[in-house]
């Protein structure tokens, strides 16, 4: 199908779930050898959510994806495509969008699950835009969900400080009047950085057994220092090819929503973009970093509270393991 045929795509909706349990800085004081002030002045975090024993990231997803049809208007029995983003899936397969699709009662979906690390909700959110673009689907719910607290190592204190448990979600349909419009997307990824920020066991690489078990290596490894690195660096070149596509400038940008993981690095990218530090939104002081389901929650939250309103340009952007990054500039 020609470029020129495809038809647009909008946001009709957003939703989010964040579990009931908070774990604040002064809780970690006692698991591990850190400060609040500390944790806030590195990470700019305070607390984040976990998700109780029994909560599967499905059970995540499958209560942001409702908090999303609701506030669309949809029903889920009217969806194509749900899409999954995750690095937590409840199992090897069935694909958590499967759960999902059952727990909504979507009979009619195609449903897939994205791994992309903390970039995933923006791939699903591109993918699906294709799908509703070519007149492959006419409606998709795209969630990012994590339960990172799964993969963490309690006893580190490098990593166990910066996530937490989450899910967004949002759902598209063809644009049309009174809409906004997905107006440009980009991503990238570099396999050469892999060992940076990843989770080594577990998988058909590394299995775990009886005997390698207790090597945590079925918990998360990251190298900070190179991953701040990596992160400014994508985040602004994405951001910037974002905005180019769309026919922007940064100026145009009403609202940038980054991915939520450190306070500094957001701070970075402001400066590097010579922007002042009210144009984006934050809210990782609670929630901590929540993977793929960050940038959703965020964006959630945005137009909920009334910091994004119809006709502003929104820029969302993000990186992840692998590594991976992506970006996307919605009119609203």
């Amino acid at each position: 199908m020609s470029a020129k045929l495809l038809r647009p795509v909008a946001i009709a909706g957003t939703g989010k779930y964040l579990p009931e349990k908070v774990l604040t800085n002064a809780d970690l004081q006692r698991m591990v050898e850190t400060t609040d002030e500390w944790i806030v002045e590195r990470t700019g975090i305070k607390e984040r959510r976990i998700a109780g024993p029994d909560e599967a990231t499905s059970d995540l997803a499958i209560k942001a994806g409702r908090d999303a049809l609701e506030n669309a208007g949809i029903k889920a029995e009217d969806l194509d495509l749900i899409i999954v983003a995750t690095v937590t899936p409840d199992m090897a397969f069935p694909a958590t969008a499967c759960f999902v699709q059952k727990a909504l009662g979507a009979p009619k979906a195609t449903c897939l699950d994205v791994s992309a690390a903390c970039s995933g909700f923006l791939y699903g959110l591109e993918l699906a835009r294709q799908f509703i673009a070519t007149g492959s689907a006419e409606k998709a719910l795209v969630i990012g969900a994590d339960k990172l607290s799964a993969i963490i190592d309690w006893t580190d204190r490098n990593t166990c400080v910066l996530f937490g448990d989450g899910a967004g979600a949002a759902v598209l349909k063809p644009a049309g009047e009174g809409t906004g419009e997905i107006l440009s997307a980009y991503s990238g990824s570099n396999g050469n950085l892999d060992e940076i920020l990843h989770v080594p066991g577990g998988g058909s690489r590394h299995p775990l057994t009886a005997e390698n078990i207790g090597s945590k290596a079925n918990t998360m490894k990251m190298s900070g220092r190179e991953v701040y690195r990596h992160a400014v660096q994508t985040m602004i070149a994405a951001a910037k090819e974002a905005i180019a596509r769309a026919g922007l400038t940064p100026d145009d940008i009403e609202c940038f929503i980054p991915h939520q993981a450190n306070l500094r690095i957001i701070e970075t990218i402001a400066d590097k973009l010579d922007l002042p530090m009210e144009r984006f939104f934050v809210n990782l002081e609670s929630y901590g970093n929540t993977s793929a389901a960050a940038v959703a929650i965020a964006l959630d939250e945005a137009q909920r509270s009334g910091r994004i309103k119809r006709g502003d340009h929104i820029l969302m952007v993000v990186f992840g393991g692998g590594l991976t990054w992506a970006s996307s500039v919605v009119r609203w």
